[in-house]
């Protein structure tokens, strides 16, 4: 017996656990590219050397950390809510997953005309911005077709099962039915 949705399409469970998976991935990726080096800035100092600072993500795009705790927050919110609550979560994830995208591809490039080397570090940054705005699609489009907690627990209409015989025997007596007859 599987589990419908509103309008009758089945449940589906594995959409679930890969939306869950692709937002610890986004989650995972965007705390990564906050500590990679995504580019080195070389200056002059006085005295005529130089000094190199690393830039990490979190230097260039202070987005990254908080992004990435939305988006394991989004775990949550997409598996313990359903229906308009669900897709705002769907909203903001995909909302979120964009600006850090195109934060992450605007930021890698160095400001100004200092001498610098780039890592492809910021390329973990898109990819997590990626991962929220496709993970959110999947959540507006597919609401209905994944299970809601509790929903398993939930069946209206229908009488639980008692677990133990004798009661269930009791039970039958008290309502005026034979427990020996069947389910007749």
């Amino acid at each position: 017996m599987t589990a419908t949705g509103a309008a009758g399409e089945p449940r589906s469970p594995r959409t679930l656990g890969l939306v869950c998976a692709g937002l610890v991935a986004a989650a995972a990726a965007l705390w990564g590219a906050s500590q990679a080096v995504w580019y080195r800035v070389t200056t002059a100092v006085a005295g005529g050397g130089r000094q190199v600072a690393d830039v990490t993500g979190a230097d260039a795009l202070p987005a990254l950390g908080g992004v990435a705790l939305l988006a394991l927050a989004g775990v949550a919110g997409v598996v313990a809510t359903g229906g308009l609550v669900r897709r705002a979560v769907g909203v903001l994830l995909v909302l979120a997953g964009a600006a850090v995208a195109v934060g992450a591809v605007t930021s890698a490039v160095p400001p100004g005309d200092v001498p610098t080397s780039t890592t492809p570090a910021w390329w973990l940054a898109v990819l997590g911005g990626a991962l929220p705005v496709v993970v959110g699609a999947v959540v507006l489009v597919r609401e209905r077709r994944l299970p809601r907690l509790g929903a398993r627990y939930a069946a209206p209409g229908a009488r639980p099962a008692p677990t133990d015989p004798d009661r269930a025997a009791w039970q039958d007596l008290d309502a005026g039915r034979d427990p020996t007859a069947g389910p007749d």
